[in-house]
């Protein structure tokens, strides 16, 4: 173990290992490859080291000089010209791949488990339902923290980290004395996967979780899960509805076992093998998320615009019609999820390009929706005063107007070329605590300040 220059240890392999890995993710780079990479990496740290660099130091600074990793992994696809493909459709036979394979497929069990365990003791979704809501993440989740502790090595530190969270937000979301039909609960459960999700993203980046770079690598983790786990998802949904149909067909009825039994296993479960399958195939899903950024901005930007164009057409207000709110915050925040993907998967080399300019009209058209969404909540509060729902819908819309404007300045100034590329990844990165904050406030503070 080193210190680095603000006295935090700092561990020179385990971050070296940690790089090794992330190398090997890429599927046109095999063993030898890293080995290679390694070998000059360990050259320049020796160096920068003798040099009175600090260990952190020395390493980021080598890690930059061995360049950017997607144009590396495309050098050795070109000159290796049959492993990109062949390692995405066979896989590999690296001993960790196995390895990794069987700790999640072993979590992802320990998760269908937990979800079917409270029916031992007589309580089934259709008799406590509130008690499967409130319970759900939680089943899933943590396993899926716990496989990047393993995985990382990040030892006592990330169990303390993993445990403590989840047993403490287990508690507070049990204990709590919900009243029947309560929209603090449902605000709690609904925010709860993202205060999860955050926890995630501090064991997936380690002890880097402070710097802006693994920030930025949690953002594009999240892009390619999601990418994932609908793929799975629809997978699954086929799988199920064959499954009941060729039963069906020879007169027999499983819906009651594929329903009960085998969906909520298959749904817990893939979220520790999604989260496994991003990692493992990294490289065919890297090559593949930008596309579908740059086929959706189109799509959103025009939605977005039309949206716009028939309000102040027809004059029509909706201030009244608290179901159209709901659906613009979802899409609203679909459009941010867009952006941040597309800005973390954008190299910051680059000179700006039409799809920077649409990227920047999707942004400013989702920000006039947003004020908009802002009036009329503003209008229905002054009308009927503040509830649960509609502080936590000003609270978001607030949120997203301060994250859309600065990625509208921040892009505008890229495109104008009078500010770098960088200064808005640092916007999005640093703005990533906002969102767990507010998700903490809505599932911890809403339920003491509205009554439960």
């Amino acid at each position: 173990m080193m210190s680095n220059s603000s006295n935090q240890p700092f561990e020179l392999e385990q971050n070296i290992a940690q790089w090794r890995e992330f190398v090997l993710r890429r599927a046109a780079i095999l063993e030898e490859d890293a080995d290679e990479l390694e070998s000059h990496l360990r050259d320049q740290i020796d160096a920068l080291l003798e040099r009175g660099l600090h260990a952190d130091e020395a390493f980021l600074v080598a890690t930059k000089r061995i360049g950017n990793l997607e144009a590396v992994s495309k050098e050795y696809a070109e000159v290796h010209a049959g492993r990109l493909w062949r390692n995405i459709v066979w896989g590999t036979d690296k001993p960790s791949w196995n390895t990794d394979f069987y700790l999640a497929l072993l979590l992802a069990c320990c998760a269908a488990v937990l979800f079917h365990l409270p029916k031992l003791f007589g309580v089934t979704p259709e008799t406590h339902e509130w008690v499967f809501a409130r319970n759900f993440t939680l089943f899933c989740l943590p396993m899926l923290g716990a496989y990047y502790v393993v995985k990382h090595q990040l030892g006592q530190r990330g169990w303390y980290w993993l445990v403590g969270a989840s047993l403490g937000i287990a508690t507070v979301i049990n204990l709590m004395p919900w009243q029947a039909e309560s929209a603090t609960q449902s605000l709690s459960l609904i925010h709860l996967p993202l205060l999860l999700w955050f926890l995630v993203g501090v064991l997936y980046t380690g002890n880097w979780w402070q710097t802006d770079g693994r920030r930025m690598d949690f953002v594009r983790y999240s892009g390619e899960y999601a990418i994932y786990f609908v793929l799975l998802a629809l997978g699954g949904m086929t799988l199920i509805v064959l499954t009941n149909g060729m039963f069906w067909l020879i007169g027999m009825n499983i819906e009651w076992f594929t329903h009960q039994w085998l969906l909520p296993s298959g749904v817990m479960g893939a979220v520790i093998i999604v989260g496994w399958l991003v990692e493992a195939k990294q490289g065919a899903v890297e090559n593949m998320a930008p596309v579908l950024a740059r086929i959706f901005t189109p799509l959103f930007t025009l939605l977005m615009l039309t949206f716009l164009v028939i309000m102040f057409v027809t004059g029509r207000s909706f201030d009244v019609e608290r179901e159209l709110l709901i659906g613009l915050d979802a899409l609203l925040i679909v459009v941010l999820g867009l952006v941040l993907y597309a800005v973390s998967s954008r190299e910051s080399n680059k000179a700006p390009s039409i799809f920077d300019r649409l990227q920047w009209l999707l942004i400013v058209s989702a920000l006039l929706v947003d004020v908009l969404a802002l009036v009329a909540i503003g209008g229905r509060i002054a009308d009927m005063g503040f509830t649960a729902n509609r502080t936590a819908a000003m609270g978001e819309n607030l949120i997203l107007l301060v994250s859309l404007s600065g990625y509208a300045w921040l892009y505008w100034r890229f495109i104008r070329g009078q500010r770098s590329f960088a200064l808005l990844e640092q916007w999005q990165t640093r703005f990533i605590p906002v969102y767990a904050i507010w998700a903490a406030i809505v599932v911890f503070l809403f339920p003491l300040v509205f009554g439960f």
